[in-house]
């Protein structure tokens, strides 16, 4: 790549970058004429408009210093510019990103890139607005690269955690960082996370920091809580006011900061870069008021709260972000009731949240799961050993309502019986999005988590049956024992039913936990990818939940499990066939013995482990 520059003293550049040349007055919406690129010569005086404090932009002198072409690929230059005034103290910022660059009252583009960091200079990177103004030439292809927590690797391997979503997670606050390179790089967009408690700014801004972002403290005015535009949004958003993009609104807040380049009345064009590069997106978008802007060598940043929606971001691409002023955007209206009881049983405090989500594949799991743990986080009486008791439900659109109920008991995996908890809750809406057909649409996401003072869990220990010859058609009792994390045996009598067909010999009762009699056909799940929301709606409502014991009579021939389908007591041949002639994108598993559940008993407890009875059946 070839950067033509300017060379002249230094002396005579900070001269020049005290004045701002040609326009005394921020810029106001609507068309603009536009600089030619091909007539921009180092040595240029510019001004850029930003915001500082409040939401007021200011004038700051740029001298143009040179042109990086094919910067950003073929055809695609970078104009490198010096800042001064305030930006000789702040340097390039966290939110600067899209403040348009102006000469002679023309349009050259948006600051989008900055020179590395602890640079003593305020040297900055233009996006031009040509390639700012491509954005609206897009379809709703989605590229690539786009940035989303779902491609982490773990850096300490001989650490065992749980799949999925918290796993990845985890990794980031122990992967390794690279060393800084002294290169024009993207100016990190400052994530806000206001509401949030201090333990879940901590476990998830390195989920941000390793996709180049940088979480900042900020806030949000009372008006950031619905996504409906504000009755002003015809009028708002003039060139170089600060923007928030809206990730969650409500109780618990999370914006994206950056700056507006351009408003033609209806549309806007902003940030100079991408946000996560998602391509087409339905984001709210809010403006944004900044309290100020921290100077610092390493990591210059404003510190804003974003105030009320004006409108929806649609498109997320390289050069720019595009939004469209007035249009509403979809998000999921989360309502989550917590309560915390003491050892009698008795309520001793509840909280009451309510907030919505953005709605991305990959993104919307991840902030389920940041908003769960945010919220139970923050309960003072937490210990330890507490349990949690979750129950949700699910509205989706056009489908069967999905309830979800699992407990989480502490455990010796070196993550908080919070963290735990929140993974596994993310874990059911990265299920539920990863159909490639279509995104789901959720009406409504209702969940209550209770607060046990107790680690409640119990192990099943053993069983016993007053006469091991049974009768086909009878119901047979069968007392089970579990031992507690603490306290008095447990013991329980079930009446198992033997069905009236079931062949004379030998059988077996099992009693089991749902890890147990799920394993096989969870294994099924991960093979193959579903890609039917019905069907994953089914799939979600036939899982198993942890406080139950599970009672099966269990035969000598094989099951085989395929997605959601189970195929028990299989006959040999049949199995042979299936295996010699199943599709090469399509697999299954199968187990030795078919399991035939019977019954299931609710515990007030997490259940683990399993027993086989031996009965013999006349």
């Amino acid at each position: 790549m070839l950067l033509r520059v300017l060379i002249g003293s230094g002396l005579c550049l900070y001269t020049a970058l005290g004045a701002i040349p040609n326009m005394t007055e921020p810029p106001k919406a609507g068309k603009v004429e536009l600089f030619p690129e091909d007539a921009l010569k180092p040595g240029m005086q510019a001004v850029a408009w930003t915001v500082f404090q409040g939401s007021t932009p200011e004038a700051v002198p740029v001298e143009i210093v040179g042109i990086w072409e094919n910067a950003w690929g073929p055809k695609q230059n970078i104009i490198i510019g010096k800042m001064g005034g305030k930006a000789i103290r702040t340097n390039v910022a966290g939110g600067m990103s899209g403040s348009p660059v102006y000469i002679d009252g023309k349009l050259v583009g948006a600051i989008s890139l900055r020179l590395s960091v602890f640079s003593p200079d305020a040297i900055c990177g233009i996006t031009p607005i040509r390639l700012m103004l491509d954005v609206s030439d897009f379809d709703q292809t989605r590229p690539s690269n786009g940035l989303a927590p779902g491609t982490m690797a773990r850096a300490d391997a001989s650490v065992s955690l749980p799949p999925g979503m918290l796993q990845r997670v985890m990794a980031a606050g122990t992967a390794s960082s690279f060393g800084e390179t002294p290169m024009m790089t993207q100016i990190a967009t400052p994530i806000s996370m206001s509401g949030f408690s201090d333990e879940a700014v901590q476990q998830f801004a390195p989920v941000f920091q390793q996709l180049g972002l940088m979480v900042s403290q900020g806030g949000a005015g009372g008006t950031l809580n619905s996504a409906t535009p504000a009755k002003d949004w015809a009028s708002a958003l003039r060139p170089g006011e600060p923007v928030a993009a809206v990730m969650v609104a409500g109780d618990m807040n999370m914006t994206g900061g950056g700056t507006v380049t351009y408003n033609d009345g209806k549309r806007i064009l902003a940030f100079g870069h991408p946000m996560f590069n998602l391509g087409p997106v339905d984001m709210p978008l809010a403006k944004d008021e900044i309290i100020t802007t921290l100077a610092s060598s390493y990591q210059p940043t404003k510190m804003g709260n974003a105030t009320e929606v004006v409108g929806a971001l649609t498109q997320d691409r390289h050069s720019a972000i595009a939004v469209e002023l007035g249009a509403t955007a979809q998000m999921i209206p989360v309502n989550m009731h917590v309560s915390s009881y003491n050892l009698d049983n008795s309520i001793h405090s509840t909280r009451d949240f309510h907030f919505s989500v953005f709605v991305d594949k990959k993104w919307t799991p991840y902030l389920m799961m940041a908003t769960l743990f945010s919220s139970i986080s923050q309960l003072n009486d937490f210990s330890e050993e507490a349990t949690f008791r979750l129950h949700g439900e699910l509205k989706v659109a056009g489908q069967h309502k999905i309830e979800l109920r699992t407990m989480q008991a502490p455990s010796e995996a070196p993550v908080p019986t919070p963290m735990l908890l929140a993974g596994w809750w993310g874990d059911k809406f990265n299920r539920l999005f990863i159909n490639s057909t279509k995104t789901p649409k959720l009406d409504a996401v209702d969940v209550s988590v209770d607060l046990l003072p107790e680690g409640l869990t119990a192990q099943i220990e053993s069983a016993w049956i007053g006469d091991n010859a049974v009768t086909p058609g009878t119901d047979v009792p069968v007392k089970v024992f579990l031992h507690p994390y603490r306290g008095d045996r447990i013991e329980r009598t079930i009446d198992v039913k033997i069905p009236a067909g079931l062949a004379r010999g030998e059988h077996e009762i099992l009693f089991s936990d749902a890890d147990t009699l799920s394993r096989f056909q969870n294994i099924a799940q991960t093979l193959n990818r579903i890609e039917d929301i019905p069907q994953t709606v089914a799939m979600l409502n036939d899982e198993r939940s942890n406080n139950r014991l599970y009672v099966s009579l269990i035969e000598s021939q094989p099951t085989v499990y395929s997605d959601e389908k189970v195929l028990p007591s299989l006959p040999a041949s049949i199995l042979n066939v299936m295996q010699s002639g199943r599709a090469v994108n399509h697999q299954f598993v199968s187990a030795p013995e078919s399991a035939h559940e019977q019954t299931s008993v609710p515990f007030d407890t997490v259940v683990t482990g399993s027993y086989s009875l031996k009965i013999h059946v006349n």
